[in-house]
């Protein structure tokens, strides 16, 4: 690896965290929102028009809305400085529109910040560059990358939604554990993004359909990620930021009714890491699920639906399984902050 790859890893290591601890605060807000709708309410509390619960689902799932856009805009922003935000939260919005989420959002962040980087770098004469930053780099970057998303990732990503729905269907009559250990890896993977959302509207049709078990294994391994991420923070603070430890302190509760959204800070500075511990562990616990042939019949509420589930202790114990699986895999794979700042000091100072 040459000196320019190295300066690059580094400094998308360093994007990424920053577009992380601008997203944590609306993660935070946006589900604790939600969780208190089911506290108030109940798991379908919210349906009623005019009532709180009603009133705090909107306020959470606005606010949960905004997570893509602000990571998008704020990777973007520490790539390019302010020019960056008008393409990064295009980004961010077009990702939620064409189903990309958590993953179209960080790859339309990096993209919509270094194509305003190298905007920025374009020699101009003198009687134009007044109106770089007002008027040309916003409007080529909004309109490249917002091109970009629209013809580039919505087409692939809806064909793939469409085969891995098929797929699902296929699988639902063959292999009990492979298929709820699919359905609990697909929440862990991106986080409300689209494959999330895929396993999610397959419980759905499911449920009409008078079959609760797939509805369960995906519930539950929606609920590991965040509060096995959580837990881990807080038994080995040293391999998390400041932002992710605060962050922590929430991300339990949110995992607990069923908002995977929690675990998205911590995916988004170390993906490589954390996205393949918590599946396996999501991955776990769905397959335990459905071989304990544990059914729920609530389509959302994670914790506070517990007297709808079929076998609430088998449940349980699914859940602490998938849970413990996670938090063991992250705090061995994942390193200590003082590790990685060695790390990026020596290669800071070879690039010198």
């Amino acid at each position: 690896m040459d000196e320019k790859e190295k300066k690059h890893l580094l400094n998308l290591r360093r994007h990424l965290l920053s577009g992380v601890s601008y997203m944590i605060p609306i993660t935070v807000a946006g589900g604790l929102c939600i969780a208190l709708s089911f506290l108030v309410g109940g798991y379908n509390g919210f349906e009623t028009e005019g009532s709180l619960a009603a009133h705090l689902m909107t306020i959470g799932g606005g606010a949960l809305g905004l997570i893509i856009p602000i990571l998008a805009a704020f990777i973007a922003y520490s790539l390019a400085d302010k020019a960056g935000l008008a393409a990064g939260f295009t980004a961010g919005v077009i990702s939620n529109t064409v189903g990309a989420g958590f993953l179209g959002g960080l790859l339309g962040g990096l993209i919509a910040g270094y194509l305003v980087y190298f905007l920025k770098k374009i020699k101009v004469p003198a009687i134009v560059r007044p109106m770089m930053g007002i008027l040309v780099i916003p409007l080529i970057s909004v309109l490249a990358v917002g091109l970009l998303m629209l013809l580039v990732l919505g087409g692939p990503i809806a064909a793939i939604m469409d085969g891995l729905s098929n797929w699902l269907t296929s699988m639902s009559t063959t292999n009990l554990i492979l298929f709820g250990a699919i359905l609990g890896a697909m929440q862990a993977f991106d986080m409300g993004g689209p494959v999330d959302k895929t396993a999610y509207a397959f419980g759905l049709a499911m449920l009409s359909e008078g079959n609760y078990a797939p509805m369960a294994a995906i519930m539950i391994g929606g609920m590991v990620p965040p509060i096995a991420l959580s837990i881990a923070a807080k038994i080995r603070p040293q391999k998390f930021s400041p932002a992710e430890q605060k962050h922590a302190d929430a991300a339990w509760l949110m995992g607990l009714s069923f908002i995977t959204e929690g675990a998205i800070p911590f995916a988004s500075a170390d993906p490589l890491r954390v996205i393949p511990s918590q599946m396996v562990g999501s991955a776990i616990a769905g397959a335990m699920s459905m071989i304990m042939g544990i059914e729920l019949m609530a389509p959302h509420g994670g914790i506070f639906v517990l007297p709808l589930v079929s076998k609430p202790m088998a449940y349980l114990l699914a859940l602490v399984v998938g849970v413990a699986v996670t938090t063991a895999l992250v705090l061995v794979v994942k390193p200590d902050l003082e590790d990685t700042k060695s790390a990026d000091t020596e290669e800071v100072l070879s690039i010198a």
